[in-house]
């Protein structure tokens, strides 16, 4: 029964593939669809003109910011005061970083065990298997302290001027957040930084995804929550592939010129006691475009400690435990594509 079986699945999915070349779809394409959460066309995240908080608008900002953070865990921010023109030639040296080490990812481990699992596919070596636990991506971190890029020339100026502009806009955002969630200003910081004993952690993901040529056999970035605070992602315009997750289906996050998505990390759902939700969110790999994606996290200190923050007049029942932030992140690395609900109880534990 069990070989009848296999052969039943092995014809479906032959099926499914001649479905794809009828309908001039990718291969993989119709198989995909029947094995992941549905994907919602029709909605879009919030998209907010972050202008509005200094004229007569602010409360209505206010409460657009407090939704996104509540309702969705990823918004857009758009006339945030960063200049167009230092957005422009931080796409410039990324792209051109990015050109100089194309040749050292086409010889990268995502790329080896892809083109492993396609000669297993030609070979007809039992089921090929998709490329699930390694990330379509090339990637580094930039930090203070780390070492950077040297070329494009105009790589480390550029990114420095970005990092400080990212920096700041990442503490107007916590502040707001303090506001909207009644807090003293400079809660979310303070707790962060150990009330000022730390430095919290600021580093920016410079990320690529290249073009993918088995799409069947590869995801991109693979569905996670964010450990930290506060995230500050500048997307590409052109090439889409990132989603978060709402109400059990997958939502596109829509490329919008010189926008900022902010999404919300496990700290802040922690400090908010839950108002407040970190999303999953994925990025699908394309077989076409090459997708830029720079990130930059404002996370506590590792030695800074976590609880729900309470205000003078309200001190509701804590819903989450009181941690350490770098225990957490012990129990992060070995479980981020895992649901994130058991982290915060092995945190508990330590």
């Amino acid at each position: 029964m069990m070989g009848y079986r296999i052969e039943l699945k092995k014809l479906a999915e032959k099926v499914m593939e001649a479905m794809d070349v009828n309908l001039g779809l990718e291969k993989g394409y119709v198989k995909k669809a029947f094995s992941e959460p549905p994907l919602l066309l029709d909605m879009a995240i919030p998209v907010i003109d972050f202008s509005k908080l200094s004229g007569k608008e602010r409360a209505e900002t206010l409460a657009k910011i407090a939704n996104g953070c509540e309702e969705w865990g990823f918004f857009q921010v758009v006339n945030h005061g960063i200049p167009v023109e230092l957005l422009e030639r931080v796409k410039k040296v990324s792209s051109e970083c990015y050109k100089l080490r194309a040749e050292a990812f086409r010889k990268s481990n995502p790329v080896r065990l892809l083109n492993k699992l396609v000669d297993q596919e030609g070979e007809e070596i039992g089921n090929v298997r998709r490329l699930d636990n390694v990330d379509w991506e090339d990637v580094f971190v930039l930090q203070d302290d780390n070492e950077w890029p040297s070329k494009p020339s105009e790589f480390k100026e550029t990114m420095k001027e970005y990092r400080r502009e990212l920096r700041k806009l990442a503490e107007k955002l916590m502040e707001i957040m303090d506001e909207n969630l009644g807090l003293e200003k400079g809660c979310i910081k303070n707790a962060f930084s150990g009330n000022g004993e730390h430095e919290p952690f600021f580093g920016t993901k410079v990320s690529h995804y290249p073009p993918c040529p088995r799409l069947d056999l590869v995801q991109g970035l693979r569905a996670h929550t964010d450990a930290g605070g506060v995230i500050l992602l500048f997307q590409d315009d052109q090439v889409g592939g990132l989603q978060i997750l709402k109400d059990g289906r997958w939502i596109d996050v829509q490329p919008v010129a010189n926008a900022i998505v902010i999404n919300i990390g496990d700290q802040i759902e922690v400090l908010s006691n839950g108002r407040y939700k970190s999303v999953w969110h994925r990025v699908l790999a394309t077989s076409n475009g090459n997708r830029r994606s720079i990130a930059s996290f404002y996370n506590p200190s590792l030695k800074a400690t976590i609880a729900p923050a309470t205000t003078a007049e309200e001190a509701p029942q804590p819903l989450y435990p009181k941690f350490v932030f770098g225990d957490y992140m012990d129990v992060y690395v070995k479980q981020k594509f895992q649901p994130k609900e058991p982290r915060f109880e092995a945190v508990a534990a330590v």
